[in-house]
C-alpha cells in the first residue's frame, strides 16, 4: 500500500495515465494533414500526377515510339473541355492494343488511372467541380 491512501494513488494513476495518453496522441495529431483531402485536392492532384506520367511515357525509351504519335495530354481541371479531353485520350491508348507498348504496364497503368479520373470527375465529384474557362484550345498546349 501507499502512504498517502488509496484514493490519491488511484488519483495520481488516473492523471498519470492521462498525461501518457496525451503525450502518445500528440505527434499522430501534428503529423496528420490540417485539412482533410476533399474532392477537388484529389482531382486536381490526379490531374497533376497524369499529366507528368504521360510525359514521361513519351521520353521513355520502351515506350516513347508509339507514344510519340499522341497529343500531349494537359489536364486542367479548372477548363471545362477537360472531360471531352481525357474520353478522347482513354479512346486513343486504348487504340494502341496494336501496337508494342500498349502492352507495357505503365502505358495500361495510364489509362485505367485516367479512367477513374474521369469517372471522379463526372459521377463522385460532379457538384464539387467548377469550371472556370472553356477554352478547348489551351489543352493542345
Amino acid at each position: 500500500m501507499c502512504r498517502f491512501g488509496c484514493r490519491r494513488c488511484q488519483r495520481v494513476m488516473a492523471t498519470v495515465n492521462h498525461l501518457l495518453l496525451v503525450w502518445s496522441l500528440v505527434p499522430l495529431v501534428l503529423s496528420y494533414p490540417f485539412y482533410p483531402p476533399t474532392c477537388y485536392t484529389k482531382v486536381l492532384s490526379m490531374a497533376r500526377e497524369l499529366t507528368q506520367w504521360a510525359a514521361d511515357l513519351k521520353r521513355d525509351r520502351e515506350t516513347s515510339y508509339c507514344m510519340s504519335q499522341m497529343p500531349d495530354l494537359y489536364l486542367d481541371v479548372h477548363n471545362s473541355c477537360v472531360m471531352f479531353k481525357m474520353r478522347t485520350y482513354i479512346s486513343l491508348v486504348e487504340g494502341l492494343r496494336q501496337r508494342r507498348c500498349a502492352y507495357t504496364r505503365e502505358v495500361r497503368k495510364l489509362g485505367v488511372t485516367l479512367r477513374q479520373l474521369f469517372i471522379i470527375m463526372g459521377q463522385k465529384c460532379h457538384g464539387d467541380l467548377v469550371f472556370t474557362v472553356h477554352d478547348c484550345a489551351a489543352l493542345e498546349r
